[in-house]
């Protein structure tokens, strides 16, 4: 009989052992993607434009979902918020007597996210696709009236990134660098008068 056990058990291992691999190579393939769409950010934003487009299509036809969509909505809030925040809090860095240069000859301290922007659009990306699939399924469908939502999401960002902005007024930070800083060297004299260079 322990034979017999033993053979099931082995039988068993046997089965696991192609769905494991699978789903390593799934898991494999999957990050290598994502890796490779690491330096489009255009392209992966208009990526998550489309899936969120499809969603609101999707509940506006239905006409239903609205609670999953104020779920959606919170969220995306949040992580807008940690993308707009710095990684060390100022608030925080001031009681310690370190803060933000205000100054020039203050030392230089790059704005660094509290939440980077590949990660940004990942959870968005992954959020919309998750409240995608919450539609197919009526338990998630809670009658509402969505006006109410609606407006109380709106007071909540409204209030939500009027704090924010005056937190970045308050430490003077601006959490967007627009393209990359280029800086131009002194001309060389040969350059400047004509003269080929060796």
């Amino acid at each position: 009989m322990e034979g017999g056990e033993g053979g099931d058990t082995g039988s068993a291992s046997a089965a696991v052992a192609p769905i494991a691999k699978w789903r390593s190579d799934l898991s494999r393939t999957f990050q290598y993607y994502l890796d490779r769409s690491t330096p489009h950010p255009v392209h992966r934003w208009l990526g998550t434009l489309a899936v969120a487009l499809i969603y609101v299509l999707r509940v506006y036809f239905l006409q239903g979902f609205y609670i999953v969509t104020y779920g959606l909505g919170i969220y995306i809030l949040n992580l807008l918020i940690g993308f707009l925040s710095p990684k060390i809090d100022p608030e925080l860095e001031a009681l310690d007597g370190a803060s933000l240069p205000t100054k020039g000859s203050d030392e230089f301290k790059p704005f660094i996210r509290r939440l980077p922007e590949f990660k940004f659009w990942y959870a968005i990306t992954k959020a919309c696709c998750v409240a995608f699939l919450m539609t197919f399924f009526s338990i998630f469908d809670v009658p509402v009236f969505w006006p109410i939502l609606l407006c109380y999401w709106i007071v909540l960002f409204v209030l939500t990134m009027k704090r924010q902005i005056m937190h970045m007024i308050k430490y003077k930070y601006i959490p967007f660098s627009i393209g990359k800083q280029r800086y131009s060297g002194k001309k060389s004299p040969a350059s400047s008068s004509g003269l080929p260079r060796d």
